[in-house]
């Protein structure tokens, strides 16, 4: 049985594709289309060619000048023949060159079906590019798409490839965020950086990801031997570039740890009058909160929360029972998280359990804190999300309280399970209290 075209399919087939009864001629790019000026009155950027005082109001050939190189003669087949019909299928390969053309073209439909393409489709083969597009073009939505992605995946899965695309500007975004998934402590999100910068120094080094933080580390001790001198490379000409995003690491929750500070101290990245004043800041910190002036937060300051917070995280690769604390002195607060029968418990040890450092017997304290837990698939978006919100926990010594129950809502968590906490141990001084 002979089987009919719909009539989208007929006038695509025979006004686009044929071009017949076609009354005008674009060229562009080395090409000709052969169309329809009722129906390239669809576009803006077409409709006021034709209807304004241009003079390709009343010429029936009309050349056109491409000044994106993003849009090539793909681009403008499809851009062109989604005016003849009902349904564009957009190959995500071919988005943005596609997403390009209809800018241009000023087809509103065809970037709205552009822009839920591109987020459909992020992953870490994709989100530099998409991130970039969405900025040129305008589209705000798959931007901060973008942005939620690379501050779930950039510590959780990272790739060699995704630290060589990131820009200087998009790094920033990234690390002063408290939404930035930490894996471990402040002092990864140090090292994260110091690979970061090594690819963008050096952009041909295409070894594993196991070896990265290796090469990096002998690459800038290799600087500093050839230097000679005393300069902390981001205050060399070479490092410069770089202080911005560096300027964004919350050094208070590196220098915590002994580890951490010989570490921070001996790559001479950082310049040393930046570390001097958090060493001064953290030691008033631990004075007042000794001294008993200073039991921790009494109040959700969600600003002072974003800017201020320890950022730390952990991985689970299967269910089961876990215990940990995250290293780093805060002020006597020694606290250990239990993840156990799919509850989430933060206690306060005193005495209980041994402690490398000295805790506080003050008989309460307070931390504010933010939980979050989240699983995600093989391109990185999440399948699994909790959150707690931002809240104030008041603890006595030794005491423990759960702070997330996931039976409560009958969804378990798929594994391997993340988990990112956001803490404040104190409460940030403010210019008065100077």
């Amino acid at each position: 049985r002979k089987r009919f075209k719909s009539t989208s399919e007929y006038i695509y087939q025979t006004l686009f594709l044929n071009g017949e009864n076609s009354d005008v001629t674009i060229h562009a790019l080395g090409e000709e289309w052969n169309l329809h000026k009722v129906y390239l009155c669809q576009s803006g950027y077409f409709s006021s060619m034709f209807s304004g005082s241009w003079k390709e109001s009343s010429m029936n050939t009309i050349k056109l000048e491409i000044p994106d190189q993003n849009i090539d003669v793909e681009a403008l087949q499809v851009a062109f023949g989604s005016l003849y019909r009902d349904d564009v299928l957009i190959n995500p390969r071919r988005v943005v060159a596609l997403l390009a053309a209809a800018c241009m073209l000023q087809l509103d439909a065809l970037i709205e079906q552009c822009a839920e393409t591109m987020k459909e489709t992020i992953n870490a083969q994709t989100v530099c590019g998409y991130c970039s597009s969405a900025e040129t073009y305008g589209l705000d939505s798959v931007k901060n798409k973008c942005l939620k992605w690379l501050l779930n995946n950039l510590m959780t899965h990272p790739r060699v490839e995704l630290f060589r695309e990131l820009s200087i500007n998009l790094m920033e975004q990234l690390v002063s965020s408290s939404d930035l998934f930490v894996m471990q402590v402040e002092t990864d999100v140090y090292t994260t950086l110091k690979k970061w910068m090594f690819l963008q120094l050096v952009p041909s080094w295409n070894g594993p990801l196991g070896q990265l933080l290796t090469e990096a580390d002998a690459w800038f001790a290799k600087r500093r031997k050839d230097s000679r001198d005393d300069v902390a490379f981001l205050d060399s000409e070479q490092g410069s570039a770089f202080q911005s995003v560096f300027t964004r690491l919350r050094l208070q929750y590196i220098i915590n740890d002994m580890a951490s500070a010989r570490i921070i101290e001996g790559d001479s990245l950082i310049p040393s009058d930046w570390l001097c004043s958090v060493y001064k800041q953290q030691w008033l910190t631990m004075l007042r909160a000794e001294q008993g002036s200073d039991i921790g937060p009494q109040e959700v300051n969600e600003e002072e929360l974003e800017g201020n917070s320890m950022r730390c995280g952990r991985k689970l690769e299967k269910d089961g029972d876990y215990s940990w604390r995250w290293t780093g002195f805060n002020f006597g607060f020694d606290l250990l998280v239990i993840y156990t029968n799919h509850r989430i418990i933060f206690k306060r040890n005193t005495l209980d359990r041994p402690c490398s450092g000295s805790v506080s017997l003050q008989p309460r304290r307070n931390v504010a804190f933010r939980l979050r837990l989240a699983s995600f698939d093989n391109n990185g978006k999440r399948i699994f999300k909790r959150t707690t919100g931002y809240q104030i926990l008041s603890l006595g010594k030794d005491q423990e309280q759960i702070v997330m129950n996931l039976l409560l809502d009958g969804k378990l968590p798929t594994f391997p399970l993340y988990i990112c906490c956001n803490f404040l141990y104190t409460t940030p001084e403010r210019k008065a209290d100077r």
